[in-house]
């Protein structure tokens, strides 16, 4: 679990076959400072598991499905990454709960640049466009981030805006991003949860719906 508060840039180094899927390695002197075999570390949002490391660097392996649903498709080496270790129980929720779990990717349409800050709008997947919300919360490259604007419900070519201050500008690999740019998205597992439930409400036999219901204000 990660909070979408990142922690340092990393630099990908080295990346190579593993069946179906890949083995990267990853600079990372802040990340592997406390890190042990089998912790997690949030790569620009995707969750993946430490199977060697040394005094600046972790090895992890990545699947085919993460492959097929992340930017790491194609990665290389010298591509910078968002890292962030697992926050700890005790530790403070900075950002947002963030799973590591990617649902899809967008593009970057456009970058507009402020006197102190950027305006973002990247592309979304329609499927994605009911679970984002104005004011809401997203992870975009892993990157815990308020949605400040959002398209109409009926535009066929749905996107979201997020507004970066001077920190996350620094901080992260979104300051370097421009039109043509592809992100890794994280909806709000919140909304995840209510999308499936009420798609699960759709199906019920109606009498059924209807004694839940009387159940639920009894």
């Amino acid at each position: 679990m990660f909070t979408g508060i990142v922690e340092e840039i990393g630099e990908i180094t080295a990346v190579e076959p593993a069946g179906d899927g890949v083995r990267v390695t990853v600079t990372a002197p802040l990340s592997v400072s406390d890190a042990g075999h089998g912790d997690s570390i949030s790569v620009s949002g995707v969750c993946l598991t430490v199977v060697d490391q040394g005094p600046d660097w972790f090895t992890a392996d990545v699947m085919k499905q993460t492959l097929d649903m992340s930017t790491l498709a194609g990665v290389g080496p010298g591509r910078a990454v968002n890292l962030e270790r697992a926050t700890a129980a005790h530790g403070r929720l900075g950002g947002h709960i963030v799973q590591g779990h990617i649902d899809g990717t967008g593009v970057v349409r456009e970058v507009r640049p402020g006197a102190q800050w950027s305006v973002v709008r990247i592309g979304i997947p329609p499927h994605l466009a009911p679970l984002v919300v104005d004011k809401g919360s997203i992870a975009i490259d892993g990157v815990s981030l308020t949605v400040s604007a959002v398209s109409d419900a009926a535009d066929p070519e749905p996107w979201l805006e997020v507004s970066l201050i001077p920190e996350t500008l620094e901080a992260t690999t979104l300051g370097r991003a421009e039109a043509g740019s592809p992100v890794n998205l994280e909806t709000d597992i919140l909304a995840r949860h209510v999308q499936r439930l009420l798609a699960f409400r759709s199906t019920e036999n109606p009498a059924a719906a209807a004694a839940s219901t009387e159940r639920g204000s009894a």
